[in-house]
């Protein structure tokens, strides 16, 4: 008899050995994506309910560096997502656009590299997480998007998703799912009230820790995304969130049964994917994330139009986001 009686022992056991009933084996990849996506969204519970967007621009402000438009969209009834488009000072025609989605922190105004909130310095002058500012830097147009139970959405001054999540579960919905959702509806909109500003053939998609996570599920689910530089996000499901404790909204029901994240980065080739990791992140494990890279790379892009296009940067650090490294290898999948 095992001499530790706590049932997480046999959880954990029973989830690394459980087999993955919708790994790809061979044949089609284009064949099994199309599969994988239908049970990937069922599982998340999607599809919601679509509804007229009723996009309103709130203001719009000139900086020295870009022009700000701040505006709201409802991703299904009743629910309302407040963002920020931010396009490069003297810019002309349609420009790349990426969609900047913050993890648990105060808000997306953190992209902006804005402190609203004791602490939130922190999380740009020392985490790179002002997305929507290296974006603009970059020439290139950026969004901001509220995630469901951050900021303002229910998570201030810190996230609020527990209650949230457990809710959702109840009839058959997911928190996650919600976030992946609002992303495909902000898509909707990107296309039809900024057309003259963006080029619907690059959008991308980029975010660390929970912001990582909805980049990684959103990319793996809309085609539309044509890029993705998820961050800190990253491992096998049996050594990250099933290892230790995390935010109730990282959980999926049964969704161990069908994938690991390989497989989810096998929904995502064969477009351009840069996953970063942190060497001591210790929440999501750099040795995790080299293997389940491997996978990725060995089995689903090997087996795709374009074989290069995935990328694993590894900095130095903790749980945050790399820019120079993250950045440099992006634009090189982008451009290649």
């Amino acid at each position: 008899m095992e001499g530790n009686l706590h049932p997480f022992i046999l959880e954990n056991r029973k989830l690394r050995e459980l087999p993955l009933e919708m790994k790809f084996s061979g044949g089609s990849l284009a064949a099994w994506q199309e599969k994988a996506r239908e049970k990937l969204a069922s599982l998340l519970g999607l599809p919601f309910e679509t509804v007229p967007p009723e996009f309103t621009i709130e203001y719009v402000k000139e900086t020295p560096a870009f022009t700000e438009t701040r505006f709201t969209f409802q991703s299904e009834r009743g629910s309302v997502v407040p963002c920020h488009f931010l396009r490069p000072a003297g810019a002309t025609g349609t420009l790349p656009v990426m969609i900047c989605l913050q993890g648990h922190s105060t808000g997306m105004h953190i992209s902006l590299g804005r402190a609203l909130y004791p602490g939130d310095e922190k999380d740009f002058d020392d985490g790179d997480r002002d997305f929507a500012l290296q974006c603009v830097e970059r020439g290139i147009c950026a969004v901001t998007l509220e995630q469901r139970c951050f900021g303002e959405r229910g998570g201030t001054p810190k996230p609020d998703c527990y209650s949230t999540a457990m809710t959702a579960l109840l009839s058959g919905r997911t928190l996650l799912g919600g976030r992946v959702w609002d992303i495909m509806r902000l898509i909707d909109v990107l296309e039809t009230d900024f057309a003259d500003r963006i080029d619907p053939k690059k959008i991308w998609c980029c975010g660390n820790s929970g912001g990582g996570t909805a980049t990684f599920y959103a990319a793996a689910l809309e085609p539309r995304i044509s890029g993705a530089m998820p961050s800190c996000a990253f491992c096998t499901f049996s050594g990250s969130i099933g290892a230790m404790y995390h935010c109730a909204c990282n959980y999926v029901p049964q969704i161990r049964r069908y994938f690991d994240m390989a497989e989810l980065a096998g929904m995502i080739a064969p477009r351009p994917l840069v996953i970063v990791s942190g060497a001591k992140d210790d929440i999501f494990p750099l040795q995790g994330a080299q293997a389940e890279f491997a996978r990725a790379k060995n089995i689903y892009y090997l087996n795709s139009a374009c074989p290069q296009n995935i990328r694993h940067v590894v900095g130095p650090e903790g749980h945050r986001f790399y820019a120079a490294q993250g950045w440099k290898a992006f634009f090189d999948l982008i451009n290649g």
